[in-house]
C-alpha cells in the first residue's frame, strides 16, 4: 500500500434543498421524493450522453462539511459505538460517499434527480448507472443491522432493518409544527423520521434526558415526549435557544409569545 496522496477532481455539483447537515436525511430511501440536480462541468457533454433510460444513478460524492475522523461512531440506528467502516458515516478516513439517486431526466450537462440525501454544493466525483443485475443483492447479510430471520421478503427491496415505532403528536404539537411550517421551518417529518426509530437517549439522534422527562433537538428546537407502551407521543414543541438570545431572533419570540417557553 503506498501512502502517496490521490488528485480527484469533481466533475460536478450537486443542488439540493439541504443547506446544513442536520437538515439532510441519513439515506435516500429516507429522502424519497426529494428533488435536486446534478450540474456537470463543461467539457463533459459526450460523457454524459445514453443517461437516458437508466432510472437509477450511483453518485459517488465528496463530503465536503466533514472535518476529521473517529475510528469509532454512534450511528443513528445503533445503541452503541461501531467501528466507522462498518457504518456509512460521513467523518471517515476519506470522505467519500454513495448514493443511489433516481434519475427523473437528462438534460445536457444537469442531471435532474430524486430521493437526494445530498447537501446543496456537494462536489460529485463520479457518476455510474444502477445496474439491477449485478447490483442488486436482495438477501444479503447486514452485519450489525441485520434483520430478524424471515424478515427479507424474497426478490423484494428489504425493509428497514430496525422495528419502526409509532410516532402520534398531540393536538398542541400539531399546532406548533403548523404554526413554524406557515413560516418556512418544516420539522414534522425529521421529528417523526428520528423518533421512530426509538425512543431512548442518543447523541446522534439528539435525544437527552433532563429533569423534566425526554427531549429531542430538532434543528433550533425541542420536542417533548413520552413512551406509552409501544407508542410515542410526542406533547409539545420548545425554542432550543437560551432566554438571553431569544429577543434577537424574531421566530423565536413570536412562538414563547404564541405558545409559551414550556418551562
Amino acid at each position: 500500500m503506498t501512502d502517496e496522496p490521490l488528485a480527484l477532481r469533481p466533475i460536478g455539483v450537486v443542488r439540493t434543498p439541504f443547506v446544513e447537515p442536520a437538515e439532510a436525511p441519513r439515506q435516500p430511501r429516507a429522502a424519497e421524493g426529494v428533488p435536486g440536480r446534478i450540474e456537470l462541468a463543461p467539457g463533459l457533454e459526450d460523457a454524459a450522453s445514453d443517461l437516458e433510460g437508466w432510472e437509477y444513478l450511483w453518485v459517488i460524492f465528496w463530503f465536503h462539511r466533514a472535518v476529521g475522523w473517529k475510528p469509532k461512531v454512534l450511528p443513528p440506528r445503533s445503541e452503541r459505538k461501531r467501528g466507522v467502516l462498518s457504518t456509512r458515516a460521513p467523518r471517515r478516513p476519506n470522505p467519500i460517499g454513495l448514493s443511489v439517486l433516481r434519475l427523473v431526466r437528462a438534460e445536457g450537462l444537469v442531471l435532474h434527480v430524486a430521493d437526494v440525501d445530498l447537501l446543496d454544493g456537494t462536489p460529485v466525483l463520479d457518476v455510474k448507472p444502477y445496474v439491477p443485475w449485478t447490483d442488486a443483492i436482495p438477501g444479503a447479510k447486514t452485519g450489525w443491522l441485520e434483520p430478524p430471520e424471515g424478515a427479507r421478503p424474497g426478490g423484494e427491496r428489504p425493509a428497514d432493518p430496525r422495528p419502526t415505532w409509532p410516532v402520534v403528536l398531540a393536538p398542541l404539537a400539531e399546532a406548533q409544527l403548523a404554526w413554524l411550517a406557515e413560516r418556512g421551518v418544516t420539522l414534522k417529518e425529521r421529528l417523526v423520521a428520528a423518533l421512530a426509530l426509538g425512543p431512548q437517549p442518543h447523541a446522534y439522534r439528539r435525544i437527552k434526558r433532563d429533569e423534566r422527562g425526554l427531549r429531542i433537538a430538532v434543528k433550533e428546537w425541542y420536542a417533548r415526549f413520552e413512551v406509552a407502551g409501544d407508542t410515542i407521543v410526542v406533547s409539545r414543541l420548545e425554542t432550543g435557544m437560551r432566554p438571553e438570545n431569544i429577543e434577537g431572533a424574531p421566530l423565536h419570540r413570536d412562538f414563547v409569545a404564541t405558545f409559551g417557553s414550556g418551562g
